[in-house]
């Protein structure tokens, strides 16, 4: 699967019957990008050019696992848009995030190939528990718990990258990350910022 690939209606449908809506459309349009925006006018997310080989491997293995984790995150919001069961506010907001996972998709591989390495092939698809979302609620639980998964991966790559450019904009990515956690588990009725710190 390309990065632009998207799922016909038939693949991965859901029932979302609607429950509630988002009351957050001013706010998804401050949310767009942030990561992107924050760096995209650098050209680059990489400005150092003497790290070793072997550390710019490690690096591009860490960028290639973020690649697909982000995505699999625009899919799995593909599903939602394509159930054709989303209210207007919840699909607004489901795309606008889709939309920030592609740009996070687009500025990993690009930073890949400036650090010389190969963008990996894209999974044929993501095996996603579609069985198990009967409900709307089910799918904001299935989204919030892959951004927060990708708050954790991203806060445990920080500190693995031997380029330090590489750790703002990871840094900068999961500011992106938690803020669409945050507004899932608004939606669904929960302290959207349970904790002074994220574990």
């Amino acid at each position: 699967m390309s990065e632009h690939h998207q799922p016909t209606s038939n693949e991965h449908r859901i029932a979302m019957p609607s429950r509630r809506r988002f009351v957050f459309d001013a706010l998804s349009l401050t949310l767009s990008g942030a990561a992107v925006g924050l760096l995209a006018g650098c050209g680059n997310l990489v400005t150092a050019a003497d790290a070793s080989d072997d550390q710019a491997e490690a690096d591009v293995r860490i960028l290639n696992t973020a690649l697909n984790a982000e995505r699999e995150a625009v899919a799995a919001y593909q599903v939602g848009a394509e159930s054709g069961l989303l209210t207007p506010g919840v699909l607004k907001v489901a795309v606008a995030f889709q939309s920030h996972h592609k740009e996070h998709v687009e500025l990993l591989a690009t930073t890949i190939g400036t650090l010389g390495g190969q963008v990996g092939e894209a999974p044929a698809g993501f095996d996603f528990p579609v069985d198990q979302l009967r409900s709307q609620e089910d799918v904001l639980k299935f989204a919030a718990g892959l951004e927060r998964g990708a708050v954790s991966a991203y806060a445990g790559a920080i500190p693995l990258f031997d380029n330090r450019d590489l750790s703002s904009a990871a840094a900068s990515i999961l500011a992106d990350e938690a803020m669409h956690w945050a507004v899932l588990r608004q939606a669904l009725g929960l302290d959207p910022v349970p904790g002074a710190f994220f574990s």
